[in-house]
Order: structure tokens, then C-alpha cells, then sequence
């Protein structure tokens, strides 16, 4: 434990008490979870930072889909703002990244509830018949019933270094993870020591995802990269996510040649003076792409790249036993409807 941990620790304990507490008093009746008019399938996690929601709201939205169900995503909208008028959707648009992303992959087939209080967008979209919800970020927002519950557990860091915010990254004591239904650990094939560590509190089904790179493609054209780039370009790596050394780890582990890297606070939104400082970065390590995720592009200026070629990773995420995890997923929410 660092200096700056063992000042903090008392704080961690005061923040993980009271969400015991307030966990407790959930489970016990004293506080009320309201409940939507159909099936909610919450994606959350213990910790802050990147763990892989959005890509598993993501696939479980096209698994509802491909069943012929119309989803609604039930999100705050993190760092986003909120237009004071409806959108086309007759619901409040939002600026938020992960919202925009979300949008532009599954198109006017889903239907978006974005804000503080879930309950009010589920009613919202329950009054335009949607049946099927799926909460993100969900597994702290006890307030608001839900049929399913996944916990996603980073393996590059599944437990925050083990303390409590504001101390670590946890959001709840390890314990809490007896009120998921399954934990899904994301950037790992097997890990026999994190699946002992999660047995000490939770005892159900575990199962693995990773991330899988789609395409490379071109913020110019709009189009992939073709087959040849990959090992051809040294490439400049920036991002503004939760777990940013996990994406240049990925970049490597697709083929990509990193030749230097800047990263920013999660959800960053860029300044015309942060792309010159990239692009000169860029230039001093060698590289003549830059290369971001997708999140980011949503987060970028219009213009201001000069002599630089910008691309994106599309990724999507690859669950291990894929079509066992869903009939599990199905089955857990027939059992509580």
C-alpha cells in the first residue's frame, strides 16, 4: 500500500460501509427497487474504469436483435449532455460517447432511455412497447430491478488493487459480487487463480470474453484499411478510456506496430491544442498514423489533422461459449418474469 493509499484507506472504509449498507437495506425491503413493465438485463461491474460494458451491451442488444426483439438501452449517459428538447425518438438526446457509439452501431432498431433516473426512461420506452431492457452500468443502481445481473472483472486488474474508492478503484467490497448472477472476466482466455479468488464470494457460472478487432478504419474515408497495413505502418497511439494500456495491448497483439502513446482521463473530450500536441508527438516518434478507438472519435474535433492519417479500431467482443452464455442469460430472466 502506497503513502497515498494508507491516507485514503479510512475514506475507503466509510465508502465501502456504506455501500454494504445500502446493498443491505435494498436486499432487506427497507429501500424499494422499482420495477419496469419487462425483462431487465443489467451489465456492470466492482470497479471504475474500462471493464468492457458498452461492448457487452453491444452484443447483448444484437443477440436481441437476432431474436426479433426490440432492446432499449438504459443508460446515464456519462459526461454527456442533455438536450432540453425531444429527439427524433421523442426522448431527450445526449452527447455522450458511449450513447453515440451505441447509436451508430445498432441504428433506429433499439431504442435509448439515457439518463439519471432509469426507472423514468424504461417507463418512457415501456410506453413505446419495448419489453426487453438492458441497463448499463447497473450492477451500483439498485434502484431499479433488474432480472439479470453480469459482473465484468478486468483480468489485467479484476479487483481494483484492492481497495475501495477513493483509495483504488473498487466501487464495492469483493463480497458484493453474491449478488451477480454470472461474472464474465473480459481480456482473458482462462485464469485459474482470478476464478479462485471470485469463488471466495460467488458461486455461480463464470465465462470469458475478449475484445475482437472488426476492421482498422480510415476517420477520412469512412472505409477500412486494407489487409497491408497491418505490420506495414508504425502507428501513434492516443485514447481517452478507462483502461488505456489494455488498448495499446490489444494494438500489439492484433499486428499493430505502436511506436509511442498518450493517453487521456476517461471520456476526453479533445481540444484543437490536444490534437497539435498528438500530431507532434506523432512526429517525434516516427509514426505517420495516429490511432484511436472508436469511443474517441466521438470525442474528436471536425478538423484540425494535418499530414497525419487518423484511424480507428471497430472492435467487438468475443464471448467464450457464446451461445451457452445466452441460453443462461434467457433462461435466468424466463425464471424471474
Amino acid at each position: 500500500m502506497t503513502i497515498g493509499q494508507s491516507l485514503l484507506s479510512p475514506l475507503g472504509w466509510i465508502y465501502g460501509s456504506v455501500s454494504f449498507l445500502r446493498a443491505r437495506a435494498y436486499r432487506a425491503g427497507l429501500l424499494k427497487q422499482r420495477r419496469l413493465n419487462g425483462t431487465v438485463i443489467s451489465v456492470g461491474n466492482l470497479t471504475t474504469g474500462g471493464t468492457g460494458k458498452t461492448p457487452m451491451v453491444l452484443w447483448i442488444a444484437q443477440r436481441l436483435l437476432e431474436e426479433g426483439k426490440r432492446p432499449g438501452i438504459l443508460t446515464r449517459g456519462y459526461r454527456g449532455n442533455f438536450s432540453s428538447s425531444p429527439g427524433e425518438t421523442g426522448l431527450p438526446d445526449s452527447t455522450s460517447d458511449e450513447v453515440k457509439l451505441l447509436k451508430a452501431r445498432l441504428g433506429e432498431s433499439v431504442a435509448f432511455g439515457v439518463g439519471p433516473d432509469r426507472f423514468a426512461r424504461g417507463s418512457e420506452l415501456a410506453r413505446q412497447d419495448v419489453k426487453w431492457f438492458v441497463l448499463d452500468d447497473g450492477f451500483q443502481h439498485l434502484a431499479l430491478a433488474r432480472d439479470v445481473d453480469i459482473v465484468l472483472l478486468d483480468a489485467t486488474n479484476p479487483f481494483g488493487g484492492g481497495h475501495l474508492l477513493p483509495a483504488g478503484r473498487l466501487r464495492e467490497p469483493r463480497s458484493a459480487l453474491a449478488r451477480a448472477d454470472v461474472v464474465v472476466v473480459t481480456r482473458a482466455n482462462s485464469s485459474p487463480a482470478i476464478e479462485a479468488a471470485i469463488r471466495r464470494d460467488f458461486n455461480g457460472p463464470i465465462f470469458y470474453a475478449r475484445p475482437r478487432l472488426e476492421s482498422i478504419v480510415d476517420c477520412a474515408t469512412g472505409k477500412a484499411a486494407s489487409e497491408a497495413f497491418f505490420g506495414s505502418e508504425e502507428c501513434f497511439a492516443f485514447c481517452g478510456i478507462g483502461n488505456p494500456d489494455a488498448f495499446v495491448a490489444n494494438l500489439k497483439e492484433w499486428g499493430i506496430s505502436v511506436a509511442g502513446s498518450r493517453f487521456f482521463r476517461d471520456h476526453h473530450r479533445y481540444t484543437q491544442r490536444d490534437i497539435s500536441d498528438i500530431q507532434a508527438e506523432a512526429r517525434r516518434s516516427g509514426a505517420k498514423v495516429a490511432m484511436c478507438t472508436e469511443k474517441d472519435v466521438f470525442n474528436l474535433p471536425s478538423s484540425g489533422w494535418q499530414g497525419l492519417r487518423l484511424l480507428y479500431c471497430r472492435i467487438a467482443l468475443e464471448v467464450d461459449k457464446g451461445d451457452e452464455f445466452w441460453a443462461f442469460l434467457s433462461e435466468r430472466a424466463r425464471s424471474r418474469s
